[in-house]
């Protein structure tokens, strides 16, 4: 089995209905430019009517890439990310018996909990398969069955195949009855509060999470507003919903120059403590900090410093 992709490959996750008739040629022909990952959605981008005929697309796709994987050898090395998404776990065990699922690098599990993790691994645990379990159901609210899932999921066979959680914004938004403002980030109302337990939760035991949705397509400024948010709570890549946004996600995740000079020092430094741009430094304490902003530099790069006229 291959190793796992790092979650800062992910970026901008853009989501896709398993409908779309040009999902092959997105993949092979570039046709989004600068796309690191996708997912072919088959839950909640697909009406209930509209299933068979998104399983056959679906079918067809998974075909095409699995031919054009066999004449080249560089598609790895040049392809987005491609997972699924399917509806559940009966969906999901129908696709890895039916489709050939091989050009793909796994699946987003919806509304994951932990009654549905036996469930999933029953499905992907002989297969190939990596996951992002989606956290988006009413027991996202309740801190103590977050910390069990947590630690459930830390001794996990599946753990190794958990490339990130997804945050799922809008489903969670749901649960509490209300829908994003049109002039605040979703950090500004309750789900804030959300996004804070679960990266403490999660991300203190060693799991990736990735950013919810910002569904107002044409207000780049809101978006961009939150990705600094986004990346202040240390959330690794966003979903995306329009084409448009992968620019700004990922020039968001690029490092900033002094962040970057100063993680090397902290890796390098023979100091216990110092002082650097002002700052305090301690590596004991700053490690990880430093190995994360060089990964993120490693897949996003370091931004330009701004020339001072």
């Amino acid at each position: 089995m291959k190793p796992i992709p790092s979650p800062h490959r992910l970026g901008a996750t853009l989501y896709m209905p398993a409908t779309r008739q040009d999902i092959a040629e997105i993949v092979l022909q570039n046709k989004i430019p600068d796309l690191r990952s996708l997912v072919i959605c088959l839950e909640d981008a697909v009406s209930e009517q509209d299933i068979p005929l998104a399983l056959e697309n679906l079918r067809e796709v998974m075909q095409t890439l699995t031919e054009e994987s066999r004449f080249s050898s560089n598609t790895d090395c040049h392809r987005p990310l491609i997972f699924i998404r399917p509806r559940d776990e009966r969906m999901a065990n129908y696709l890895v018996a039916n489709v050939n699922l091989s050009a793909i690098d796994g699946l987003v599990l919806p509304k994951f909990t932990h009654a549905s993790l036996s469930g999933w691994w029953d499905v992907i645990g002989s297969t190939h398969l990596c996951i992002m379990p989606t956290l988006e159901s009413e027991e996202v609210f309740d801190v103590r069955k977050m910390n069990q899932l947590a630690d459930i999921l830390k001794q996990h066979p599946c753990k190794d195949r958990i490339i990130a959680l997804r945050i799922g914004g809008n489903d969670l938004m749901n649960v509490i009855s209300l829908r994003r403002s049109r002039n605040f980030t979703l950090y500004d109302g309750p789900m804030g509060y959300v996004i804070k337990m679960l990266v403490a939760v999660f991300v203190a035991r060693g799991f990736a999470l990735t950013a919810p949705v910002c569904e107002h397509i044409d207000d780049l400024r809101l978006l961009e507003k939150e990705l600094e948010l986004d990346v202040a709570h240390g959330l690794v890549g966003k979903t995306a919903i329009h084409p448009r946004q992968i620019k700004c996600i990922q020039r968001a995740l690029m490092v900033n120059a002094h962040d970057h000079a100063e993680a090397l020092t902290i890796l390098s430094a023979s100091e216990a403590v110092f002082k650097s741009q002002g700052m305090m430094c301690e590596p004991a304490t700053h490690q990880r900090w430093a190995v994360n902003i060089l990964e993120r530099a490693a897949h996003y790069g370091i931004e330009p410093e701004a020339i001072v006229s």
